[in-house]
């Protein structure tokens, strides 16, 4: 398939209202072998593997990239120079930063609204949002930036507002914003990285004040604290912003994502701790023996592999370092991976960037 063609397909596909497991594994099928075909060190791992087009027949048997490997390798199937938009990872590693490159934002933004719709919105047409994060004008290579401002441009109301810029958090906008909608009556969306949350918690803390936000507001964190501020458990955050707020951690959803996937993975909110996470028809995640490959049974710990068909341009199958364990409507997220597993996860990089590099 040429580009168009994969495009054309990809976009057909997410724009179904659901996918079989024998749909969703055509579809794999087709995207492996368009990388395979045009993403060179990915094709070199490939066949180092024994798995080419013609050998792999089953969708868990595609591949799976090591994450870290975006910050070593350019990973595309289109000259990178000629990408619509270049997202790159927030963290460094001795200075490199991992990229995820995009011909097109076509899919990308297909698969976030598709969605973000579905499981934020929860049949809403539009919400009153307050973003707490910059807008992608101030960092258009942030994935994060580009899903929330899509999300306030799409799904938001006109009087949307973002609180965060180049000079930090504007809490003199944000809390007289909180009290307006505290006395609207109308439902609010607060959304943003969950690092953004923390000092928003402490000065509304420090000052004793509370709202309590219409029946039918949400919030929405993801991406954890990343050295960005103080560290909260799962339990105290949500505990924390259900205070604040007055929105029950029912109604506390996390957006599980990253810069090297186009799709996003959601809870249904975080009354419960670990929450239940899953994706849209499109991706696929099991959790794997780091170092085999090999899926493990329902329950066990492991590490969490994606197989994101819109993220068609890079490599759609992608081990992460996110530990985590299948369980009945998805699977819960257990932090980041260490012991055996992180072993096991070094073992995988060396042997891609070996393979890849020829």
């Amino acid at each position: 398939m040429t580009q168009a063609e994969i495009i054309e397909a990809l976009l057909a596909f997410i724009a179904l209202p659901d996918a079989s497991e024998a749909e969703f594994e055509a579809m794999a099928l087709k995207v492996f072998a368009y990388q395979f075909r045009n993403n060179e060190p990915y094709r070199r791992f490939a066949l180092q593997r024994g798995r080419t087009p013609l050998s792999v027949r089953r969708w868990r048997d595609i591949p799976a990239v090591p994450i870290t490997a975006f910050k070593d390798l350019t990973l595309s199937c289109s000259p990178p120079e000629q990408a619509e938009r270049v997202f790159m990872t927030s963290g460094t590693t001795q200075g490199v930063r991992g990229r995820s490159y995009h011909p097109t934002l076509a899919v990308w933004k297909r698969s976030m609204l598709r969605n973000f719709r579905k499981r934020f919105m929860r049949g809403r047409e539009r919400l009153r949002m307050g973003i707490l994060f910059p807008d992608e004008t101030e960092l258009p290579n942030s994935s994060l930036a580009t899903y929330l401002s899509l999300a306030k441009r799409e799904c938001g109301t006109p009087d949307s507002e973002t609180f965060i810029n180049a000079t930090g958090l504007d809490l003199d906008r944000l809390l007289p914003a909180l009290e307006r909608a505290e006395a609207s009556g109308e439902p609010y969306a607060l959304l943003g990285a969950s690092y953004s949350f923390v000092p928003v918690l402490d000065a509304l803390a420090a000052s004793g004040r509370r709202f309590a936000l219409p029946e039918g507001s949400l919030i929405l964190d993801t991406g954890g604290f990343k050295g960005q501020s103080r560290e909260l458990g799962p339990d105290e955050f949500y505990d924390g912003l259900a205070a604040a707020f007055g929105v029950p951690r029912s109604s506390c959803i996390n957006m599980y994502g990253m810069t090297e996937l186009s799709s996003q993975l959601y809870d249904d909110g975080n009354a419960v701790c670990p929450s239940v996470k899953s994706g849209p028809h499109w991706i696929r995640s099991r959790v794997v023996d780091p170092l085999t490959g090999v899926d493990l049974p329902e329950g066990e710990r492991g590490v969490i592999v994606h197989h994101d068909l819109a993220h068609f341009n890079c490599v759609s199958a992608i081990l992460t370092e996110d530990a985590g364990e299948i369980v009945p409507g998805g699977f819960k997220l257990l932090g980041r991976v260490d012991g055996e597993d992180s072993k096991g996860c070094s073992v995988a990089v060396a042997e891609f960037l070996a393979a890849a590099r020829g």
